[in-house]
């Protein structure tokens, strides 16, 4: 961090490289599109460039702050689509029929766990995204959203209950897949 403010272009590359595929990923999750996450990721690391020098370390974590960052982007978008879902207006989950045979049950249980996700209000899915796939502590989640670590325990506890759910009738295959990150939310 320091000798990336410092202009150091090793330490820049080093710092975009760490963040980067997180970012990605919590972006994807939140958006499910390849290219806005993209987007989104660009987006967060020119945030982090333009505070970079005036950073004051200990104040807070700058994984956090980039997590918030993007996290808060994500909703941008979403609400500028017309697709941003706020807690108690997320339509109940259709069926989607039987699993495949067992050599697509992998991916089939996680485009199922995916669209269960999806189905979520934003707020539960970041926080179940942050908790769950990208391992962050509850006081980490509810800095990047905003919020109480009572209040992200309650969004988890209503996210993991909405995806219980939607998944009932896979929750066999779904626990005892290794499909990983995947069932550990529910």
């Amino acid at each position: 961090m320091t000798k990336a403010s410092r202009g150091d272009r090793a330490a820049a590359a080093a710092l975009v490289e760490a963040v980067s595929p997180r970012l990605w990923r919590i972006s994807w999750r939140l958006l499910r599109d390849a290219a806005e996450a993209e987007d989104v990721t660009q987006e967060a690391l020119i945030r982090l460039w333009k505070i970079l020098p005036s950073w004051q370390t200990g104040r807070a974590r700058i994984e956090t702050w980039l997590h918030q960052v993007t996290t808060n982007l994500c909703f941008d978008r979403l609400r500028k689509a017309g697709r941003f879902v706020e807690e108690g207006t997320a339509p109940e989950p259709t069926d989607p029929g039987p699993m495949p045979d067992t050599g697509m049950q992998q991916q089939a249980v996680r485009d199922r766990i995916d669209a269960a996700l999806a189905a979520l209000p934003d707020r539960q899915r970041a926080a179940l995204v942050l908790t769950h796939f990208e391992e962050l502590a509850a006081k980490d989640v509810g800095d990047i959203l905003g919020v109480s670590v009572d209040a992200v325990e309650s969004l988890l506890a209503r996210g993991r209950r909405a995806l219980r759910v939607a998944l009932a009738a896979e929750r066999a295959d779904l626990l005892n897949s290794s499909v990983e990150g995947h069932a550990a939310c529910l």
